[in-house]
């Protein structure tokens, strides 16, 4: 074989093993980009996946949005909201609810199959939460949340900006975190770590750790990703594999569970959450980012929590 021949099959190797190498491609087509479904909002938060195949989002200004995948229309599922903002469909297929400040309900509420709303939690040793944020529930029912203070004149009850769980009894236990302003929550499709977004001036992270099924406890707090004094993390998701998927300013990162960074999904505005869903409810990553709702197709497969 001539020298020209055999350089020309090493790049090629090469280029190959390249590609086999970026872990991008083996989540996102490299020429997917996202696609602006609705641009109407105040700011957009949240995102639950329905078992019909729609999408819930927040918008802040005070109303839960419902994007219909197969119409491609977006209408009003619910207004007004209690200044909904973190969502997520529990293992009895009732909607959870982060109610925050600003003129919000400032708990955390459920809204049943049949459209009923009620109050699960909104206290914490008779103090009013802050303005909870966002929500995660494991596959037994308990909910998890975070409650900073972003916005809101309404005077604090509580001296901390914390992280909690709501036992399926209705007690409420703070989980000693080291967030000092948490924000995104997820848990492991396994169960066994739940993730916390640190996303203060302090301190910008993604925290993991250990998480009990048994009872819900937490052990080892420990920083999977310092994000130093830019970035950070706003909403985050899992997908079946164990990745994170998180929002943040410059776009949805990717995460292996160990905390590598694998991708970026550029977005036209900052991203504040992500969900995956659609008509299959796996490959089909939305993004809640601005005033705006996006999706984009990949190859991961979305984690939701088992429906009793």
């Amino acid at each position: 074989m001539s020298s020209p021949a055999i350089l020309f099959v090493l790049l090629t190797a090469v280029a190959a093993a390249r590609d086999d190498d970026d872990p991008k491609k083996k989540l996102v087509d490299p020429l997917e980009t996202v696609e602006k479904l609705w641009d109407k909002g105040e700011f957009t938060e949240g995102g639950a996946a329905a078992a019909d195949g729609s999408i819930l989002f927040s918008d802040i200004g005070d109303r839960i949005m419902r994007f219909h995948p197969v119409s491609g229309e977006t209408s009003v599922f619910r207004q007004p909201s209690g200044r909904a903002n973190g969502m997520i469909f529990d293992p009895k297929g009732r909607l959870v609810v982060a109610e925050g400040a600003n003129g919000g309900g400032r708990r955390i509420s459920v809204i049943d199959r049949d459209g009923e709303r009620h109050t699960l939690a909104k206290e914490y040793e008779g103090k009013r939460f802050n303005s909870p944020n966002d929500v995660a529930v494991d596959k037994k029912g308990r909910v998890y949340f975070t409650d900073p203070r972003y916005v809101g004149d309404e005077p604090r009850e509580l001296d901390f900006e914390g992280v909690f769980r709501i036992d399926r009894d209705g007690d409420v236990e703070r989980l000693e975190t080291t967030a000092k302003k948490p924000n995104g929550i997820a848990i492991s499709p396994d169960g066994e770590t739940l993730y916390v977004a640190d996303n203060g001036p302090d301190r910008r992270a993604l925290l993991a750790m250990d998480l009990d099924d048994d009872d819900g406890d937490i052990s080892d707090p420990r920083v999977l990703v310092d994000f130093g004094g830019a970035g950070g993390i706003d909403g985050m998701t899992v997908d079946a594999d164990g990745r994170i998927v998180a929002a943040t300013p410059e776009g949805v990162v990717v995460f292996s569970h160990k905390g590598k960074r694998l991708a970026l999904i550029p977005t036209p505005e900052p991203a504040a959450n992500v969900e995956f869903g659609g008509e299959d409810a796996s490959h089909v990553l939305y993004i809640m980012a601005g005033k705006s709702l996006y999706r984009i197709h990949t190859k991961m497969t979305g984690h939701h929590v088992p429906k009793d």
